[in-house]
Order: C-alpha cells, then structure tokens, then sequence
C-alpha cells in the first residue's frame, strides 16, 4: 500500500454554476399552474390517514410538558 499524496485529497473541480431556471429548464419542469397539480394518493385508507395523523400529533406534542 502507497501513502497517499495531497493530491488525492483536492476536492472535485467546481461545477457551473446555473440559474434557477437552468436548473429547471434542465429537467423539463413545468410551473404549477392549481392546487389539482399537487394532489396525491398518499394514503391508501382513510384509516392508514388517521393513523398517521394521531401518531404525528403524538410525536409532536411528546416533550411538551
């Protein structure tokens, strides 16, 4: 085995550096244009929903005393 050399330690070389709309463009995003486009089906239950709900209010109220 070979020590290694300062060399080997140099960070990567920078990379450009792009505008917001670069980036998106980059990717073929398209802007949100209503509230529809952000539904999902997350959960497949209103029980698998309501689980969820209790545990994250459970979670977040644990250390409040």
């Amino acid at each position: 085995m070979s020590t290694p050399t300062p060399e080997d330690f140099s960070s990567p070389p920078p990379r450009p550096r792009l505008s917001v709309e670069e980036l998106l463009a980059g990717k073929n995003t398209q802007p949100i244009r209503s509230l529809d486009d952000l539904a999902a089906d997350t959960f497949e239950s209103d029980e698998e929903l309501e689980e969820f709900l209790a545990f994250t209010y459970a979670e977040r109220h644990r250390d409040v005393a």
